[in-house]
């Protein structure tokens, strides 16, 4: 487990990001949360629609939060168009929300023409903003997302943007969203950065330790991960954690289960892990795994 000293990192975390100015180009991945904290309820946000057009003019608005709540009305009816002009309109504004739609829409193509490098740009604004600017509660999630697929890019570099990949921040970035958001996407990174010696001198012992706070908020790769260490005996405490890891890796299993090919692993570990358990070891993961799933209902 991970101790109050990581609110000791947490804390100067925050303080270097505000001494020094993050990179200018910086990208942020998927986050699905916050549009009822801006606007009125709306379908959800992945309702695809149609491509816009890379030239739609850019209408006027009263200001950049009705441009926003323009933006995502007309995304939620599926006129990509419309959507795009007043987002883009929102977040010259500087509202975060508008920021992060039109990079995740640009990010997977998702009524635009798919285009990283512009995607890059809109997340680079978000990670700026929070570094200086602590968010509100509404923010918080939206923020810590941004950090973590910041570091995602800069970890694994992004040729579309010119960006070198850049291990140490994104090691740093990693840590500051795992401490002081508590972000379980930040808290698997950071592990498999510690577990492989990514960026930093291999630590298996820290590695285990924050997938166990991602594993029990319910991550499936943290769960994975964590259940084959388990498993296998490298997590420690030898035999007496097969059955755990094999509980681990049935929650990830199911969690994935019918998802696409990235989740393959998984689903294979597990597998894996079923036909070398004795029975006594699955006898134990069922007990195990109804306990867990009784204390979280």
């Amino acid at each position: 487990m991970v101790g109050c000293a990581h609110w000791d990192v947490a804390a100067a975390a925050s303080q270097k990001l505000k001494r020094a100015a993050l990179p200018a180009s910086l990208f942020a991945a998927s986050f699905v949360m916050l549009v009822t904290a801006f606007v009125d309820p709306a379908p959800a946000l992945d309702a695809p629609p149609a491509r816009a057009p890379e030239t739609t003019p850019l209408p006027m608005f009263k200001n950049p939060r009705a441009a926003l709540r323009a933006g995502l009305e007309s995304y939620h009816a599926g006129d990509a168009a419309t959507s795009v002009a007043a987002l883009r309109y929102a977040a010259e504004g500087g509202e975060p929300l508008a920021q992060w739609k039109l990079g995740r829409m640009y990010a997977d193509g998702d009524g635009v023409t798919r285009d990283d490098a512009k995607a890059f740009d809109y997340f680079s604004r978000l990670v700026d903003h929070f570094a200086e600017e602590d968010p509100d509660p509404r923010e918080r999630s939206l923020a810590a997302n941004a950090f973590v697929a910041v570091g995602v890019y800069l970890r694994d570099g992004l040729s579309a943007a010119k960006i070198e990949p850049d291990l140490g921040r994104a090691f740093d970035l990693f840590r500051y969203a795992a401490t002081y958001f508590r972000n379980a996407d930040a808290q698997y990174h950071l592990a498999r950065m510690y577990l492989d010696g990514v960026g930093v001198k291999r630590d298996l012992r820290q590695s285990v330790n924050w997938l166990e706070l991602a594993a029990r908020k319910g991550h499936p790769q943290a769960q994975a991960v964590l259940g084959g260490l388990m498993f296998s005996g490298e997590a420690g405490g030898g035999a007496t954690q097969k059955a755990r890891g094999l509980m681990y890796l049935t929650l990830a299993r199911d969690a994935v289960a019918g998802g696409g090919a990235n989740d393959q692993w998984i689903i294979d570990a597990h597998a894996k892990a079923l036909s070398a358990a004795r029975e006594e070891d699955r006898k134990a993961a069922v007990a195990l795994l109804e306990d867990y799933l009784r204390a979280r209902n």
